[in-house]
């Protein structure tokens, strides 16, 4: 039994959704680079889908593109949040204002 193309995307869209919503109404730093990387295997999981739909390798090599970025973002992110929280002792972003001229 084949599952149809369709649920995928589906699937993918509610993923995507529920990554900037968490993105929008959350305040905490590490919230919002988790709701960063539930949009991006978001975005994975509909390239992959379409790619196995159309028999291609081209989404499955833009994956391999994604998760490099996805693994540089959350290298530096949070390195950048740890930091924020030693100066700061906080990670919500409405109290950093530190990059604020």
């Amino acid at each position: 039994m084949m599952i149809p193309l369709s649920y995928y995307l589906i699937l993918s869209a509610a993923l995507f959704t529920v990554g900037v919503i968490g993105v929008l109404v959350r305040r905490n730093a590490i919230v919002i680079f988790m709701s960063i990387e539930l949009m991006l295997n978001a975005v994975n999981l509909s390239f992959v889908a379409i790619s196995r739909y159309l028999d291609s390798l081209d989404g499955q090599i833009f994956v391999f593109f994604v998760m490099t970025v996805a693994a540089a973002e959350v290298a530096v992110g949070l390195a950048i949040i740890i930091n924020l929280f030693r100066n700061r002792e906080t990670v919500n972003v409405d109290e950093i204002n530190i990059m604020k001229w």
